[in-house]
């Protein structure tokens, strides 16, 4: 299932198209189903039941990664991959998933949330410039500015207002970007990928500058120590436990100046393009596409189970 009313509408027709291309079709008829841009799906939602066993989600953003969807495929009854809508919601909304991170003794950045009605004559004294203003509820970078300069603000906060009515200023972390995802079965066995190190080649912190036009991007397997590996690995897990993300999910993090690492923000529907972080750490770990994309499918089939069996 791709498209829907999301910024992120672009990419998710690649991230379908990738799934599309290695699911192995000896093993699997798919069927793809492209919901527009106005959220209208091609078929009644009703009739889904009747031609799919499994529906694979590759939607990102709002719709797609906020729970909205699977709420809807969970009352049809329809095995879905990634998380269900409490963790999806919960992960999308930044502030609450920090506050989350928080009570699991995780570290993040100081975050202030501010709402349209009461953000004039705001000022940065809030917080230590700089400040990085995103959207509260935006799965991409869409909206988001990095403010150097108090005078910068307004045009920031304003920014990230055309996306909602509720935006977050945190503190920039400067320190040395990095995901770690983590893989689990569907029953909460979970197991992390190996470290890719985020790189904007124009100097720009990823934060910030991630889906930039003109600034591009790479991802490597990161320098870090072996000890320093282990200990975000081990965050990482604890991220995708606390919200209670299921299939696979994407953590970045910054190991700061100061020698903390705090986490940013957790994804529980990655890209998976072929150049994306999640397949390409997969790879690093000796998982192939096909592999990946069957284990999210595997974890769907025996979430739903376990979920029936609560009811």
């Amino acid at each position: 299932m791709v498209g829907g009313p999301s910024s992120e509408y672009e990419i998710s027709l690649l991230s379908g198209k990738t799934v599309h291309k290695y699911l192995d079709n000896k093993k699997f008829n798919v069927i793809p189903v492209l919901i527009d841009r106005k959220g209208r799906w091609p078929i009644a939602p009703e009739d889904l039941p009747s031609i799919a066993d499994v529906v694979f989600i590759s939607m990102h953003g709002e719709y797609g990664e906020d729970g909205t969807l699977q709420t809807t495929l969970r009352d049809l009854d329809v095995p879905y991959t990634w998380s269900d809508p409490m963790a999806s919601a919960l992960a999308m909304n930044k502030p609450l998933a920090h506050r989350v991170f928080q009570s699991h003794g995780i570290k993040v950045p100081e975050t202030r949330v501010v709402e349209r009605h009461n953000s004039r004559g705001l000022g940065v004294n809030v917080l230590e410039l700089p400040v990085v203003v995103r959207p509260v509820n935006k799965g991409s970078l869409s909206g988001v500015s990095l403010v150097r300069r108090e005078s910068d603000l307004r045009t920031a906060l304003d920014k990230a207002f055309a996306f909602g009515r509720s935006v977050m200023i945190k503190n920039f972390i400067p320190g040395l970007e990095f995901s770690c995802g983590v893989i689990d079965d569907g029953m909460g066995n979970t197991f992390p990928l190996p470290i890719v190190e985020n790189i904007a080649r124009a100097g720009v912190h990823l934060e910030h500058d991630r889906h930039l036009t003109g600034v591009p991007r790479e991802a490597k397997l990161t320098r870090l120590s072996p000890e320093e590996i282990g200990r975000a690995q081990a965050i990482a897990v604890r991220a995708h436990q606390a919200v209670g993300a299921s299939g696979a999910s994407r953590t970045r993090m910054v190991f700061g100046e100061d020698g903390e690492l705090y986490v940013l923000e957790i994804n529980t529907i990655p890209e998976v393009t072929e150049t994306s972080f999640l397949p390409r750490a997969a790879q690093a770990h000796g998982i192939s596409p096909p592999e990946l994309f069957e284990r999210i499918i595997e974890a769907a089939f025996v979430r739903h189970q376990l979920s029936r069996r609560l009811k």
